[in-house]
């Protein structure tokens, strides 16, 4: 870390209303949107340990909004953790506020930050070691929607609008071709009648909704399992983090992407598509963890469409891929001119296995909503 950055990092933590001296600070995590520090600070209590993140704002154009929303969200939380006799310190992330009362500062650059209380002895996986881990992180995206359910209102803002809007994914995708701007379409041409013929599957969450045969939820809308803690000790799956695009959605596209992050076979971006496909043991243990924690909550026709919902959100990732490939790679950040194309081709098989085996992936939701836990 460079001098200026440790220095920038102290003036960030005198804005907060930390406990302590700045020490120290490093890089923690590994996420793609912000840039997150875990900085130790001198107390006469011992070191105290807190999360330093700076918003990205090209991304969340409005950061107030997503701070009010994580503040509406985690003090609902640390409510019921309350009432539950739970562990508010661990449970829930805890906001640390500013001097003026806010929850974000703005630095000299005009950047904005917040901070977190870090939450010791828990650890994150990017790639779960078992099984029984794999339960744990469904079971608290499913706890975390449960817990959501009873958030009095008004609405929570859409930090990103648009987001899980399928159709207008798929027709960003059909500019795409239609543009072919650097001419990468002739390449593509079985992704993109792959991709095509599916058409009729994106609006079916969409209509829905609109319709209201699925209820409208606050949902997380970024369901990987590295965005939830596991305690050191027990491996049990108990604080949901990262909550930057909790906003209102559906129960379907948390466990249908959370299906499409941790039930694949290969790396996102593996450039041997004979590799990748879909992992029915680890769909089965994430239907487990998930239906298990939701099974009083969620309607008929949510369970009805939580099969569906990963193969449809595989689909749209498959379809944004595709298109920031044919597009020259504008949005997502690559490190090879193929490496977009290698991440749509995955989804592409991950969803062929997924739609030969549909009628298991039914039958397994299914057999979950009737066995105990």
């Amino acid at each position: 870390m460079t001098d200026a950055l440790h220095s920038a990092l102290a003036e960030v933590g005198a804005h907060f209303q930390v406990e302590g001296e700045f020490k120290e600070a490093r890089p923690y995590g590994n996420g793609h949107i912000n840039d997150t520090y875990l900085a130790l600070y001198d107390s006469p209590y011992g070191v105290r340990r807190y999360v330093h993140q700076r918003i990205n704002t090209h991304v969340f154009r409005e950061p107030e909004k997503v701070m009010e929303n994580i503040r509406r969200v985690t003090e609902h939380i640390r409510h019921l953790v309350i009432a539950n006799g739970g562990d508010p310190a661990r449970e829930v992330l805890t906001l640390i506020p500013a001097h003026d009362g806010s929850f974000i500062c703005r630095d000299a650059l005009g950047q904005v930050w917040r901070t977190y209380a870090y939450i010791d002895r828990t650890q994150t996986f990017d790639v779960p070691p078992d099984l029984h881990t794999v339960y744990q992180a469904a079971y608290a995206f499913g706890h975390f929607q449960r817990q959501l359910a009873s958030l009095p209102g008004p609405s929570l803002h859409e930090t990103i609008p648009g987001f899980h809007h399928t159709p207008s994914r798929f027709e960003a995708f059909v500019r795409a071709v239609e543009a072919d701007p650097l001419n990468r379409a002739a390449r593509v041409k079985g992704e993109i009648a792959f991709l095509l013929r599916r058409e009729a599957d994106a609006p079916v969450i969409v209509d829905l909704l609109e319709q209201g045969r699925l209820p409208e939820r606050a949902t997380h809308n970024d369901t990987k399992i590295n965005n939830v803690l596991f305690d050191e000790v027990t491996g049990q799956g108990i604080c949901v983090i990262d909550l930057d695009t909790v906003m209102p959605g559906s129960a379907l596209y948390d466990f249908g992407d959370m299906v499409r992050a941790a039930a694949s076979r290969s790396a996102e971006d593996e450039p041997d598509a004979s590799r990748a496909g879909f992992d029915l043991a680890l769909f089965t243990q994430l239907a487990r963890g998930y239906v298990h924690a939701t099974r009083d909550l969620l309607t008929s026709a949510e369970f009805e469409l939580l099969a569906f919902s990963a193969r449809l959100i595989t689909y749209e990732q498959a379809l944004r891929f595709l298109t920031d490939y044919l597009n020259g790679d504008v949005y997502y950040k690559v490190a090879h001119p193929s490496q977009n194309l290698d991440r749509a081709r995955t989804q592409i098989a991950m969803l062929a296995e997924m739609e030969d085996q549909a009628g298991l992936m039914e039958a397994i939701v299914e057999r979950c909503r009737n066995e105990k836990e």
